[in-house]
């Protein structure tokens, strides 16, 4: 997997579908005032030879982008179609109107469908009162793709027993919204520098991973960093990342990784 060069990640948002602070709760982590406590909904920025790549539109995506303070948005890659991971697409109109140009999407036929029903007026080729996203749709079918000169790699995973896509990117993953990580997706994961990994809490969920999974997970690979996201108002910052091996961190919104090419 070759690497276009050195890839920056920001994590555009840490947080679970509902974030944190969660609404109507008043438990210590959503009254924190520690601002890694705060945490927008799961998506990293991906930036590399002067392109910018998004892995998820959240519901929270105008916020996000306007604290990465991003000018320009070249593709969006898509995991699945959960809300919380889709329901921001159609803030990328800023952008076609700066760049004058369509936005390339990426998603498996399941997600893209779901898409297509959810943001039908973009979709449905009649004339608009109104401007639309103005999107170009890229059907992913598993193999790896070439984006801007950098290999993106899909990776399958199980979310309970929904199918849903990582992305490996050169020496870096970035895994959400999974339960389980089937054996030949973890085949796909060795030698990573970084890691991106649901955690979602220390109690066990039918269709996310928990710290104490996702610790055996970094067990297994190896990656020499890694960071556990998607997370809910179980766990307090500072409190979970003291009982975490160095190596392995709490992501948090804002939070910047180089990692090198190869």
């Amino acid at each position: 997997m070759g690497v276009a060069g050195p890839v920056k990640i920001t994590v555009l948002g840490s947080g679970t579908s509902v974030g944190v602070p969660t609404p109507g709760c008043d438990c210590a982590v959503c009254r924190s005032t520690d601002p890694r406590d705060n945490r927008l909904r799961p998506s990293v920025l991906v930036q590399y030879n002067g392109h910018n790549v998004v892995i998820d539109t959240t519901p929270d995506f105008r916020t996000q982008v306007l604290r990465a303070r991003l000018n320009r948005l070249d593709a969006v890659l898509f995991t699945h179609s959960h809300a919380d991971h889709i329901m921001g697409l159609d803030d990328v109109r800023p952008f076609n109107f700066r760049q004058q140009a369509r936005i390339p999407i990426f998603a498996s036929p399941e997600t893209l469908g779901a898409i297509q029903r959810v943001f039908q007026y973009i979709f449905n080729g009649g004339e608009q009162p109104s401007s639309v996203p103005h999107v170009e749709i890229h059907t992913l079918n598993g193999e790896g793709f070439d984006l801007f000169g950098q290999e993106f790699r899909p990776v399958p995973l199980l979310h309970g027993r929904y199918p849903i896509y990582g992305f490996r990117f050169g020496r870096a993953a970035y895994l959400t919204d999974h339960s389980e990580i089937p054996p030949e997706s973890m085949e796909q994961l060795r030698g990573l520098d970084v890691l991106f990994l649901d955690a979602l809490r220390h109690r066990p969920h039918p269709t996310h991973s928990t710290v104490e999974h996702s610790l055996h997970t970094v067990e297994q690979l190896q990656p020499r960093r890694a960071f556990f996201t998607h997370i809910c108002h179980d766990l307090p910052h500072q409190a979970t990342e003291d009982t975490l091996p160095a190596h392995i961190r709490l992501a948090y919104d804002g939070l910047e990784i180089t990692v090198g090419g190869d």
